[in-house]
């Protein structure tokens, strides 16, 4: 709070509001001159910077450790002291953004943090790519040959136009990428935009909050609140463990700390599934039961959904390659 002397003119400099205290009561702000000495700016700039501070470590203690605290708290209407919803989850994303450009995931340099999850992707997904170099030995077909069956062929050979327009993609992108390339492309761009693809989620996963709650006590808003802050501990948590594992990663894969990878991912990884009952639980004040059952539905429904977008997703990264 600035300790400068209230201006006489009790006009208030911002909206011409009527200022009979220290701050103005129509737009809160502080009825003090604005031309101020060096000691005034570096006393305000001190205590804003300890306000946000305070606010930021506040909210990222109470997100991490305190399930639903944030939004019970935002909802009832104590704003000032923690970060907004929307402003915390795109501060987390942009930070987040940053990391995984400094620190790229590549398949000839991977963390011990992502040693574990990368290995099982690569291992199904060069299986994958096996299967179908194998199959396109007798399968797969020159476009040449695909253009004159569409001209000459029988009607039950043409392709229709989306399986012309796939054919054409996956034969591209098999031909100009190995499949060491395609994994090491698709983990690259997957890694990139997890920011994005829970962004996308975050209003469908409101949406079924709100068809398993009470449609007169609480709002759409209120199930939104709750999803901004849920997603920002998921987004929070995964950064978290990247960047533990891109650190202890700089060590060496056999190193004396490598463990310290691993514990942090199974711990991380418990607490991560585990996070959305007590949350559901502590804030919309149903029995355990009752929220114990609403929670596993709503794991599978939205683990449903956000596997059928992954889906989409994969091939549209697929078809995107170069």
């Amino acid at each position: 709070m600035s300790h400068s002397p209230i201006r006489k003119d009790k006009t208030c400099l911002n909206c011409r509001h009527v200022v009979e205290q220290k701050f103005c009561p129509n737009c809160g702000q502080e009825n003090t001159d604005s031309r101020k000495t060096f000691h005034h700016l570096f006393i305000h700039f001190f205590e804003d910077l300890t306000h946000y501070e305070n606010a930021f470590w506040k909210t990222i203690k109470n997100l991490l450790f305190k399930p639903s605290v944030l939004t019970k708290e935002y909802l009832s209407g104590k704003r000032l002291s923690y970060l907004a919803p929307v402003r915390l989850y795109i501060f987390i994303s942009f930070i987040t953004f940053l990391m995984i450009a400094f620190f790229p995931s590549k398949v000839d340099n991977i963390n011990i943090a992502d040693k574990k999850i990368h290995s099982k992707f690569e291992e199904k997904t060069s299986n994958a790519l096996e299967k179908f170099d194998s199959q396109s030995h007798f399968n797969m077909r020159s476009m040449k040959t695909i253009d004159s069956i569409q001209k000459y062929g029988k009607e039950n050979e043409k392709f229709s136009e989306f399986e012309y327009w796939a054919y054409e993609k996956i034969l591209h992108v098999t031909k100009h990428n190995t499949k060491k390339e395609i994994i090491e492309k698709f983990i690259e761009s997957f890694v990139h935009n997890i920011p994005k693809i829970l962004f996308i989620i975050m209003p469908f996963f409101a949406f079924f909050l709100w068809l398993f709650h009470n449609k007169k006590k609480w709002y759409y808003f209120d199930h939104g609140i709750f999803t901004l802050h849920y997603f920002s501990f998921l987004l929070l948590l995964f950064l978290i463990l990247f960047m533990i594992g891109k650190i202890i990663g700089f060590f060496g894969e056999n190193s004396a700390v490598s463990f310290i990878s691993d514990i942090a991912n199974f711990v991380g990884m418990i607490w991560m599934f585990y996070y959305f009952y007590p949350a559901h639980h502590r804030f919309y004040g149903e029995s355990r039961f009752v929220s114990f059952v609403k929670s596993v539905f709503l794991f599978f429904i939205n683990s449903f959904f956000i596997l059928l977008l992954l889906t989409f997703y994969v091939f549209y990264i697929f078809i995107n390659l170069h």
